[in-house]
């Protein structure tokens, strides 16, 4: 029988975890600028596809070359600093340039180099550490990024004002915060 936790975990801790992130900024802005929903779609998927591959690979990677002790609690203090870390709202810089190479290039360029460093492709990595096979981590990751991200291009505005932004950082930190305990308690394997 085949399982599935490595993908719903990480769709449910990415999708937490993005909301109220500067890439759902990223995407209001886009929407707003070139009013393409699909090449947009179609720029954060690979992107995030990239990106995300990438990122579960290392993770895959860290897992070989470290201990099961050591990998244990490298892998619970980054969940702790992710879960204090997604409690801080993320703003876009208003001088942030756009490249203007079309929707589908701009938005590829823009989410692959906003997700460098972010909290996704960390928790992406962190994952990856813990759970297999790497394409379910990768399939989960992106499809949580999509599901935090494509309604904010399609609702544009009104979906980001009603959005309680507040509560869903606190929703994902508490995500975060188990998977800590969790990963401290129970350990990688």
């Amino acid at each position: 029988m085949l399982s599935l936790q490595a993908l719903l975990v990480s769709t449910g801790t990415v999708a937490l975890a993005e909301i109220g992130d500067k890439t759902q900024l990223l995407a209001l802005l886009l929407a707003a600028r070139f009013r393409k929903p699909w090449p947009i779609a179609l720029g954060i998927l690979a992107a995030t596809v990239i990106n995300h591959a990438i990122s579960a690979w290392l993770g895959a990677e860290l897992s070989q070359w470290l201990s099961p002790e050591i990998l244990r609690w490298i892998v619970a203090g980054s969940f702790l600093a992710v879960a204090l870390w997604t409690l801080k709202p993320d703003k876009l810089d208003e001088d942030e340039k756009l490249p203007a190479h079309g929707a589908f290039i701009a938005t590829t360029l823009a989410f692959f180099l906003a997700e460098i460093g972010d909290k996704t492709q960390v928790a992406t990595v962190l994952l990856a550490t813990k759970y297999s096979p790497l394409w379910q981590v990768v399939a989960g990751t992106t499809l949580g990024m999509l599901a935090a991200n494509l309604p904010v291009v399609w609702m544009g505005h009104r979906f980001a004002d009603r959005l309680p932004l507040k509560l869903a950082r606190n929703v994902a930190a508490v995500v975060f915060l188990t998977l800590a305990l969790w990963v401290a308690w129970h350990g990688i394997g």
